[in-house]
């Protein structure tokens, strides 16, 4: 009498499994950028360029470099109400941090709460000094490279705008 044997088979088990590969991208997924602006170019002008011209919106994270001949708005609050400087920085800076946003424009979409804000776009900058003064604020006119500036950057598809506290009809959705 020959026994059939028990349990799995030899070799059945652990066998290793083919790895699971995504060969197509999403259209609204984050994709990150790491842009190199060469000296002697506008910062500000480059980086929209590339999200224009790219037609992807693009969050800026951070840079590093230097740059000279800064124009930026700064938030002053004299005693008698609201309102902010525009001022004209000439000479080095090193960029501390850098941060913004360049949205593109979207075809309406039936089910978008919102069109985007105008102010949706723009690049703020805090910098240091020869003498290690650091300044900052919005960046309104030319920001021109004096060296090659490395820039941090996710871009993505479809941005979606939304107005925050949601109304009670809103919270309970």
């Amino acid at each position: 009498v020959v026994r059939k044997p028990r349990g799995r088979p030899p070799g059945s088990k652990n066998k290793p499994k083919p790895p699971i590969i995504i060969t197509r991208e999403t259209g609204t997924g984050m994709r990150p950028h790491v842009l190199e602006i060469a000296s002697g170019c506008d910062v500000h002008e480059c980086i929209a360029t590339f999200a224009r011209r790219r037609q992807r919106s693009l969050c800026v994270l951070g840079a590093s470099g230097t740059v000279s001949n800064v124009t930026l708005r700064q938030p002053t609050v004299p005693p008698g109400g609201n309102s902010a400087s525009v001022l004209t920085l000439h000479g080095r800076f090193d960029i501390l941090s850098m941060s913004g946003t360049f949205m593109q424009p979207t075809a309406p979409q039936p089910l978008m709460p919102m069109p985007l804000p105008p102010t949706s776009s723009g690049l703020t900058i805090s910098m240091a000094g020869a003498q290690g003064q650091v300044i900052g604020g919005l960046v309104v006119g030319a920001l021109m490279s004096v060296s090659p500036i490395l820039v941090i950057a996710a871009s993505f598809l479809g941005p979606c705008a939304e107005r925050l506290p949601l109304d009670e009809h809103e919270q309970d959705q």
